[in-house]
């Protein structure tokens, strides 16, 4: 069993899939943000350092879940909070003209050789609870970030998981305060356990 939780910055992918791993016993795959050496000067001037921060995060999450395939994927469930195409969602309102034409011949060379997730989780969120946790978890980078960013990135979520050929379960962030409240985390495994068919 393979989940991949995605969403918008904040919406909570991280805290979800911890919890996911330890009710399912699952391998935990988590998104190394912070090694991106282009991700500070990204947020201060995004044209800039586009291009760059894109390529890095391509080619450290196709390691990593390549890595994953190649190791324990298959022998033992899989609980990875970022799914491999959140790099194309990113770089399809990032990148203009030629290093988008750049950047997409590399990710359509590189994605048909990982495997894709038995269920993808797609938190939704709205920009006011985005912004909120965005500042409760203080990472200095990204307090410079504007709600009309959020609000594009939000439309470029929707857009993409409106096609989704995958498994695909819609959770409302704003419904489900899962971290700190225990019937909403019980109704969220409900949610999943169902949407993989566990028990049924």
């Amino acid at each position: 069993m393979y989940i991949a939780i995605e969403g918008p910055i904040g919406v909570g992918k991280t805290s979800l899939s911890r919890i996911l791993s330890e009710h399912y016993r699952a391998r935990l795959l988590e998104e190394v943000v912070e090694e991106n050496p282009f991700l500070p000067a990204f947020y201060a001037d995004p044209q800039r350092y586009g291009f760059q921060v894109q390529v890095f995060f391509l080619l450290s999450r196709f390691r990593q879940l390549e890595g994953a395939a190649q190791g324990e994927l298959f022998s033992r469930s899989l609980v990875a909070d970022y799914l491999f195409d959140k790099d194309f969602i990113f770089a399809s309102m990032n990148l203009k003209d030629s290093e988008f034409a750049l950047y997409a011949d590399l990710y359509t060379h590189l994605k048909p050789r990982l495997t894709q997730p038995d269920l993808t989780i797609y938190l939704r969120a709205d920009v006011n609870l985005l912004l909120e946790r965005i500042e409760k978890r203080g990472r200095e980078y990204e307090k410079s970030m504007k709600p009309s960013y959020l609000g594009d990135l939000l439309e470029h979520y929707d857009e993409y998981f409106s096609s989704y050929g995958g498994k695909l379960l819609i959770l409302n962030a704003r419904e489900f305060d899962f971290v700190e409240g225990l019937q909403d985390r019980l109704r969220v495994l409900e949610r999943v356990d169902g949407a993989l068919g566990v028990g049924v």
